[in-house]
């Protein structure tokens, strides 16, 4: 469990040029299967599919996640969707509100 998995593509930032948003993440809850309704800073509320991230991402010990019951856990700290004690997978708003996954 040395280093945290984040679930965002190395080298890449994403930015949105139409405006700014505040992204930040105030309360996610567990809709169906890897889905979650995420309320943002803005107000904004986004059904959020989380199953194409995990398939990419969540490899090895964090493949856990895949698993719904470990899935279920997740926590909002520092405006983050987190998984694990340490965070083993970590979620970023702006890839959550931009879905860029």
């Amino acid at each position: 469990m040395g280093s945290n998995t984040l679930l965002q593509e190395k080298g890449k930032s994403y930015s949105h040029k139409k405006k700014s948003i505040n992204c930040n993440i105030e309360n996610a809850v567990y809709v169906k299967n890897y889905v979650l309704l995420v309320t943002f800073a803005s107000g904004e509320v986004k059904e959020v599919d989380f199953s194409p991230a995990l398939e990419k991402y969540a490899k090895g010990y964090y493949a856990k996640y895949k698993k719904l019951n470990h899935f279920k856990k997740f926590k909002i700290e520092n405006q983050n969707i987190v998984w694990g004690k340490d965070w083993d997978l970590i979620f970023p708003p702006e890839n959550v509100y931009y879905s860029k996954f």
